[in-house]
């Protein structure tokens, strides 16, 4: 080492004249110079040193870049999703806060300005994952869809050219594009269940749909096609004719066929054609479900549909469309489910309502159950035997827990679990006993129930405005459901079930004011039931049941007489 310094030094070229840093610079390469430090002190001093200096580098970093609201409302919504969705396998990837589809596995398209529809890809936050995958087949037909549907649409050249065809009265032949008008009519509920069944119909034969707006429609539902409105201008010449449309209108197929066959009708080919698909139809306009008249059908440019019935089990009756219907859908119980959320997407208006209601009252809960309510007696509410009724299938089936009456308070154990019971009714009474019920006493398994019911407007106001909104936000909210009770009959819980993708337990239709038992039972599908089906075989041309045809259109749980698809 003092070989080494000696060298150092010759190279300064003059020991008298040393740099400021030459002390330094000769600890450093030789250490065991008299300097009063040794080896095992300057080891200490050098981890200290990187200590102190590893602490000044981590708090500068911390105050100088501190989280982003982005990065704390991300790691905010992971545990989030983690406890809200834990115990799910369809949900696993959300436990590590992964995005959300947004498009439903493609059943949405992504070209929409998302601030004029913000219900389309906002629910998802709200609703649980799609029970079943969509097939590729119906996502390509939607796709295809939406591209007729641009070409076709109002005041398109195509439209404005099938138009003249029906403002002359004649028939000129094939057209580019051919139509479904459905006319608005009925409540709310039957509407919307309408609607899935024309589209599905305009899916099926190439048709473009569209839509008498009525009163409301274009106030609750964002358009669900992009690019071009699916809603019928308000110079379509026969609108001013829709009101009085019905079975005895020159127009309606029913009453053409009364009086002819269909190879006088295929001599004569009306550019249009009524067709009569209300509850009150008779056999002639069922014949709509018989494939000779499809293919009669098919020739029309212009189809006018008015109807309250939700008809697509009956669809899947007609042999030449079968095949197609099994492509789409090879789960059957997902036609509406996946149709619905497809179509129907709240304004902007009615966003609003569902999201404050349920940030207000239902989303801290640990399980929300959603009570629809239906009475069809006459007479002022609520009915004694229609609440026995409500808290017996509760009860029976677990949705609820029993009260105890012998104890004001029962000791916690553990972390309570919390129900959120929403309710919906046009009467407040049957709210306002259970909400009473679980004020008064205590549950004997400690759990703890809230009571919520947005709305009671006491009788159906079909054309009020307000009064459509809050229906609507209403049916919406109980498809947020985890589990559901609905009334028999009822449009309303049909269309709550099918957009939430649940089964629900159906309360039975009471007799003589007397509460049915068994209370409820349990749906064997999510699927509406088509009220009003036909009855005929259109092949050997007799009456026979259509519930017993084919395995998966089975008749209602809710009404003997009904029909509804089920796997």
């Amino acid at each position: 080492m003092k070989r080494f310094k000696k060298n150092l030094d010759d190279d300064n070229g003059n020991h008298s004249e040393k740099r400021p840093d030459s002390d330094i610079h000769s600890f450093l390469v030789d250490p065991d110079r008299k300097s009063g430090y040794n080896p095992m002190r300057l080891m200490g001093i050098t981890v200290v040193c990187l200590m102190v200096i590893s602490v000044l580098f981590s708090a500068s970093v911390i105050l100088k870049d501190p989280p982003s609201d982005g990065i704390r409302e991300a790691s905010q919504t992971r545990v989030l999703q983690v406890g809200s969705e834990k115990g799910s396998e369809d949900d696993a990837s959300q436990s590590f806060g992964l995005p959300k589809d947004k498009l439903l596995g493609g059943l949405l398209s992504a070209g929409f300005n998302k601030g004029s529809c913000l219900s389309r890809y906002q629910s998802v936050e709200y609703h649980k994952e799609l029970l079943h995958k969509p097939s590729s087949y119906l996502i390509s037909r939607l796709r295809r869809y939406e591209a007729l549907h641009k070409q076709c649409g109002p005041y398109t050249e195509s439209y404005n050219k099938t138009l003249e065809q029906l403002k002359s009265g004649h028939n000129t032949g094939p057209s580019e594009c051919n139509y479904v008008v459905w006319i608005s009519f009925s409540g709310l509920g039957n509407r919307i269940l309408t609607l899935v069944s024309s589209f599905l119909y305009a899916l099926l034969t190439n048709r473009v749909l569209l839509v008498d707006p009525g009163v409301d429609v274009a106030d609750l539902l964002c358009e669900p096609f992009p690019d071009v409105s699916w809603f019928l201008p308000t110079d379509f010449p026969l609108k001013n004719q829709f009101n009085n449309f019905n079975q005895e209108s020159p127009q309606c197929y029913g009453k053409m066929l009364k009086n002819t066959t269909i190879s006088n009708l295929n001599r004569l080919m009306p550019p249009s054609v009524y067709l009569h698909l209300v509850h009150d139809y008779d056999d002639h306009d069922k014949l709509f479900f018989c494939d000779e008249d499809q293919h009669f059908l098919q020739k029309v440019p212009w189809l006018i549909m008015k109807t309250d019935n939700y008809f697509i089990p009956s669809l899947f009756l007609i042999p030449s469309l079968e095949q197609e219907l099994m492509n789409l859908f090879p789960k059957k119980e997902t036609v509406f489910h996946f149709l619905g959320r497809y179509l129907f997407h709240p304004t902007n208006q009615v966003w609003g309502l569902i999201t404050r209601y349920y940030e207000a009252y239902l989303s801290k809960a640990d399980e929300r159950i959603g009570i629809q309510i239906r009475v069809f007696d006459i007479g002022t509410g609520p009915f004694q035997h229609v609440l026995d009724q409500i808290l017996a299938c509760a009860m029976k089936e677990n949705l609820l827990p029993e009260i105890n009456r012998q104890q004001h308070i029962i000791s916690p154990s553990g972390t309570n679990k919390s129900k959120a019971v929403l309710m919906t009714s046009l009467s407040s009474g049957y709210f306002e006993k259970i909400r009473d019920m679980y004020w008064e006493h205590p549950t004997v398994t400690g759990e703890v129930v809230g009571i919520y019911q947005p709305s009671h407007e006491e009788y159906q106001q079909t054309e009020k405005l307000f009064h459509n909104r809050k229906a609507w936000a209403e049916m919406y909210l109980l498809s947020l459901s985890d589990v559901l009770v609905t009334s028999s009959w009822s449009t309303f819980g049909y269309v709550a079930q099918g957009l939430g993708g649940l089964r629900p337990w159906i309360l039975y239709k009471p007799e003589n004011r007397t509460a049915p038992n068994p209370p409820c039972q349990r749906a064997m599908s999510m699927e509406p039931c088509f009220h009003a089906p036909p009855f005929y075989d259109c092949k050997t041309k007799v009456g026979v049941d259509t519930g017993e045809i084919v395995p998966h259109v089975r008749h209602c749980e809710d009404m003997s007489w009904g029909l509804k698809l089920v796997d």
